[in-house]
């Protein structure tokens, strides 16, 4: 199964200080009321919620596989509760990239497969080059288009 580009991390770990930067705003406005542990709880608050948000990048990470496989695209993830999902191609509606800011910087895309279904019925392959990503999406498609006379069932 493939793995995703190293550098994700990153791109997950700037979400994590963002949350910790959040839970220190968050502590700081309850300094007022608690002027004497001020220091130390926003402190111990924005230095607990970075360890606990490093410790679950790095689990994403190796969590994180996907594969093409004969009719189907397959993705394994998740840290608390694991995630299997299959995306047969007859489902794909449409294949996108995508690349946001942190991700532009640090040379990385994502794919995201929208499919038939429910709704929010849509699958994100993050951390590709963006080589990787319009390759994969270029497979996708011819993918989902060579099935698209099967039945969907």
């Amino acid at each position: 199964m493939e793995t995703l580009n190293p550098r994700v991390r990153v791109v997950w770990f700037v979400s994590v200080l963002t949350v910790a930067a959040v839970v220190g705003g968050v502590l700081a406005g309850v300094r007022r009321f608690l002027v004497e542990f001020a220091l130390t709880l926003v402190g111990a608050g924005v230095l607990i919620a970075a360890v606990v948000g490093v410790a679950y990048v790095l689990f994403k990470y190796r969590t994180w596989r996907f594969e093409i496989r004969d009719d189907d695209l397959y993705l394994e993830r998740g840290v608390f509760t694991r995630v299997t999902t299959v995306v047969p191609f007859v489902r794909v509606q449409h294949v996108d990239t995508q690349r946001g800011p942190i991700e532009r910087l640090l040379g990385l895309g994502s794919v995201v497969v929208y499919t038939a279904g429910s709704r929010g019925a849509d699958v994100t392959i993050p951390g590709l080059t963006p080589e990787r990503a319009s390759e994969l999406q270029g497979r996708l498609r011819n993918l989902a288009v060579e099935s698209e006379y099967e039945d969907a069932v």
